[in-house]
């Protein structure tokens, strides 16, 4: 009979009070059932006692700390017992099924392992392998699923063949989600969200199931085009590469590029507005000169203009060969033009300026 919670001592897993009282009763009764046959037989009766101890010794069991115990009576599930010693009846009233409820278990879909090396085995299944994508494309995708029980009542008793029921109930998850994607996405940047998508999906399927597991991940391992097509596959992923290799240089060209560019156009404008600072405030200059000499222009011409004169003349001569002669003695002077040596210093001049520039 299926396990009832409503019943005495059938509670939830963990929980439910050990049925000593009512063995030591029913002990009791059996001992005095034979009460009679001591009589007649007492040697038997020496016999007999030790070999009862020794069933009731064989009913103690003990669970370990990653275990639960699930007590059944006659094949139905009574009570489950947490870690430490407990008692049941010995077989055949009740046996005691001890699963693992904190071990994650690893199912294999796809392929199997066949040592684990080093190196690793492995031997495809295509049967389990082979999958159609959302765009009619051919794929061979093996993955791995990790679980846990999460109510050992429900992993014994709701499902027949857990294993094999895991196993089927994850290639259908993974086979309606692969359905639903196209193969390049399934190849490249789409296999992270697949994972994720047929967690969620299979572990809606085991809760409908009611299987009493938890997925914990759904990990691809591999994910392989047809055979004749894979060189083309091939091509595509080197090609996406390179794409992204260009991309990255570009964008690293830019990056030091643009701080070059700009530091260049920020050292140009302030040279451009420091150049017109000083020619502002150089005109500005010039213009209060010209206005204060204009001012003493106007107030005394003559000598304002023999100043000038003066000042331009002592810049100018500095500059040039100059020979002063009286004018009287200049009367008695042949003038004399030397037109050669005023060449030739000026052709030495000009090969000067030539090598200059």
């Amino acid at each position: 009979m299926p396990w009832d919670p409503k019943k005495p001592g059938g509670g939830s897993w963990g929980e439910g009070p050990q049925p000593i009282e009512d063995v030591v009763r029913k002990f009791e009764e059996f001992l005095r059932s034979f009460k009679s046959f001591r009589e007649k037989l007492p040697g038997a009766w020496v016999l007999i006692i030790p070999a009862i101890l020794l069933w009731m010794a064989s009913g103690i069991y003990i669970v370990a700390p990653e275990e639960i115990g699930v007590v059944k009576r006659f094949g139905a599930m009574v009570r489950t017992a947490q870690s430490g010693p407990h008692w049941h009846v010995p077989f055949p009233v009740e046996t005691v099924l001890k699963p693992k409820v904190t071990k994650v278990h690893r199912l294999e879909v796809g392929f199997r392992t066949i040592t684990s090396g080093p190196p690793a085995r492995y031997r495809s299944v295509p049967s389990e392998a082979l999958m159609l994508t959302g765009d009619e494309n051919i794929i061979a995708l093996e993955f791995i699923v990790q679980y846990r029980i999460k109510d050992p009542v429900k992993y014994l008793f709701a499902i027949k063949g857990q294993e094999k029921t895991i196993k089927d109930a994850s290639e259908a998850a993974m086979r309606e989600v692969v359905g639903k994607n196209r193969i390049d996405n399934v190849l490249t940047e789409g296999k992270l969200l697949i994972q994720e998508d047929t967690k969620k999906l299979l572990q809606e399927i085991l809760d409908k199931y009611e299987a009493g597991l938890m997925v914990e991940a759904v990990q691809l391992q591999d994910v392989l085009p047809p055979k004749p097509v894979i060189a083309a596959f091939k091509d595509v992923a080197s090609a996406k590469e390179d794409k992204d290799k260009t991309e990255n240089q570009s964008v690293g060209y830019r990056n030091d590029i643009l701080p070059k560019a700009k530091g260049m156009a920020a050292q140009i404008i302030n040279e451009a507005q420091a150049y017109r600072e000083a020619k502002i405030n150089q005109a500005k200059g010039d213009v209060s000169r010209f206005l204060q000499v204009l001012a003493e222009y106007k107030k005394a011409r003559d000598v304002t203009r023999t100043r000038i004169y003066l000042e331009t003349m002592e810049e100018i001569l500095p500059r040039m060969e100059k020979i002063l002669i009286d004018g009287k003695t200049s009367e008695k002077m042949l003038p004399y033009l030397p037109l050669e040596r005023i060449n030739k210093r000026a052709q030495t001049s000009g090969a000067v300026d030539g090598k200059g520039q």
